[in-house]
Order: structure tokens, then sequence, then C-alpha cells
């Protein structure tokens, strides 16, 4: 095996057991242990557990983007790549339920550590942001786009948190309609105005 493809291997098991576990409890005997690799060839490619943290993050970054390209690439309108963001909460209904949003549980996880490396994981965040103010734009909605892109995020966020509690799927599916039934609103131009604007 690569060197390449045993440092992949290592950043896609932290990555699920960050996601699983949490980043804090989760130690460098389990990631190799996951991997199945000696501890001399483990600490080859990561010194601490720090820099394990940054390549799942990065990794995260590039798969949210081609995520986004796919998104982009499959619709044919703004209005169906806002949808298939708002779907991403029943395409991972199973592991949100169980355990959150993986974006949202390692932000807010490194913030109550005081980790430096919360800023980068809260990257994944801003890129949705951007890519959903630019869907609103291209709807026509320029004057409150990231406001409205911050909704549909706060609301996807408060949907997979209360999954995650009641563990309840029909809660999911409602709210994934009523979320749908609310871009339609927007669309056609009968939504109330978001809130103030939250431009940075």
């Amino acid at each position: 095996m690569s060197g390449k493809a045993t440092r992949d291997q290592i950043v896609e098991a932290a990555d699920l057991l960050f996601y699983h576990q949490g980043f804090d409890h989760t130690s460098f005997a389990d990631i190799a242990g996951t991997v199945k690799i000696s501890r001399g060839n483990f600490y080859y490619h990561f010194k601490t557990k720090d820099q394990i943290l940054d390549a799942v993050i990065d990794a995260r970054l590039t798969k949210t983007e081609t995520m986004l390209d796919t998104w982009q690439a499959a619709g044919d309108t703004p209005a169906d790549h806002i949808r298939s963001f708002i779907d991403i909460l029943i395409v991972n209904k199973a592991d949100i339920m169980r355990f959150g949003c993986p974006v949202g549980t390692m932000t807010t996880e490194l913030s109550k550590l005081g980790h430096p490396s919360q800023p980068g994981a809260c990257r994944v965040f801003t890129l949705f942001r951007l890519w959903l103010r630019r869907q609103f734009d291209a709807l026509g909605r320029v004057e409150d786009a990231d406001a409205l892109a911050m909704h549909v995020l706060a609301r996807s966020q408060g949907v997979a948190t209360l999954s995650t509690a009641f563990g309840d799927e029909d809660f999911v599916r409602r709210e994934v309609q009523a979320m749908h039934d609310w871009l339609a609103s927007v669309i056609e131009g009968t939504d109330r105005p978001a809130p103030g604007p939250t431009q940075h």
C-alpha cells in the first residue's frame, strides 16, 4: 500500500471516529486500530492528533466542494440547488439522527475546547453559506441573499439537533417539507422579508 493510500485511510478513519465519538474522545490508538497499522507507520504520517484534525477538516472541505459542484451540475435552477441542500437532512437522516450534523457537532465541540482549529472547521459552514447566498442571489433576492442563506443554515441545524434529541423521523420529514414550502414562497415572492442583514 502506498504512503498516500495509508495517509488517506488514516484521515478517513479519523473523520468517521471524530464524527461518531467526538474529537476529544478519539485517541491515536482508536484511529490506528481502525486502520490496522503499526504505531511507527502511523507516526510516519501524523505526529499529533491536531495534525490529523487539520487533515480531516481539509478533507471535509474538499468533499463539500465536490458535493456542491455535483448539486450545481445536477440541478437546472438555483431553486433545484437549494432543494438539494435541504434534502441532505433526508439523505443522511440515519446518521444525523444518531450523531447529529458532522459540521455542527465538530464546530461546537472544538469551540467548547477552545481549540485553535475551530475556525478551520467552521469553513465548511462558510462554504455552504456563500454557496447558498449565490443561489438566492441568482433567484433575484440580491438584497437579502445572505440573510436567506443563514436562515436555511440555521433551520437545517435546528432540525439536525432536534432529530438527534428526539429520534423522530416524521419530524424530519415534516420539517424538510416545510423548508421546501418556504422556498417555494421565496421563489413566488410571497415570503415574509428575511431578518436584517448579516453580511460579514
